[in-house]
């Protein structure tokens, strides 16, 4: 990648969003990162260095996103890391869960291509994380995998839109990675183990698993890709996903 690449990773101050920064920063990119977090995304911004900054986003508040756009200006490579789930069966989830769910993992990811595309300019890649869920349902998981289907399918007409003016827009789903979004489900004894049963590569997946796909989703080698929802789960899209719900119930002795 050039040096003058300018770049904005949205929950870039954990997980895979860090692994995510820190992968554009080797690559030469100068790094944006923008998260809810504002002391945790400052943190991360000084330990990459100084050419790169820090801003404060709510991607559920379009104002937010639009005011990072424009403050930011001409940018090349933006991804979307911002996302949360739950677990709740249908019949008992309130609404207003469902809705927080789908409000920040998709119409947060709405509002982020549709702001980010108004910046974008020719060769500008645009990468979001959607989830395995996307694909595979998981008991007690209606909100997420609804989301995460949602934003498989906007990833794809976002790239028909926007394939004109020479941006690409993609996505990688990834499987159960060791993330702090993720430790309280896999803190749940049986709910790993059942995982990596049903993952042909037979493990877990690290930030840097998936760091590595979206860099390569960003650079002048995936100049010909678009619209692309890459699975990235060590093959666990071929099995089943396993029923959280079965085992909190478990841990809770019922």
């Amino acid at each position: 990648m050039s040096t003058s690449r300018i770049a904005v990773v949205i929950g870039g101050a954990s997980g895979i969003g860090w692994a995510t920064a820190k992968a554009l920063a080797a690559e030469g990119c100068t790094v944006t990162i923008a998260d809810l977090n504002t002391e945790g995304a400052q943190a991360r911004a000084k330990e990459l260095g100084d050419q790169h900054n820090a801003v404060t986003v709510d991607v559920t508040d379009e104002a937010s996103v639009q005011q990072l756009f424009e403050q930011i200006g001409r940018v090349d490579v933006v991804v979307n890391c911002a996302g949360f789930g739950g677990v709740g069966l249908i019949t008992e989830l309130p609404a207003d869960q469902f809705r927080a769910v789908i409000d920040t993992c998709l119409v947060g990811a709405f509002l982020v291509i549709k702001h980010a595309g108004q910046h974008l300019g020719e060769g500008g890649a645009l990468v979001s994380l959607t989830s395995l869920n996307a694909r595979q349902p998981a008991v007690g998981m209606s909100a997420y995998c609804s989301a995460k289907a949602g934003l498989a399918m906007l990833t794809e007409v976002a790239a028909l839109e926007l394939g004109p003016r020479g941006i690409r827009v993609n996505a990688v789903s990834p499987g159960f990675v060791h993330t702090p979004l993720t430790e309280p489900v896999l803190s749940v004894p049986g709910v790993l183990e059942e995982y990596v049963e049903n993952t042909a590569l037979g493990r877990a997946g690290t930030p840097e698993d998936i760091a590595d796909a979206v860099v390569f989703l960003c650079s002048s080698k995936a100049s010909w890709i678009t619209g692309e929802v890459l699975d990235l789960n060590g093959g666990a899209h071929m099995m089943r996903y396993p029923n959280v719900i079965k085992h909190v119930m478990n841990l809770a002795g019922q």
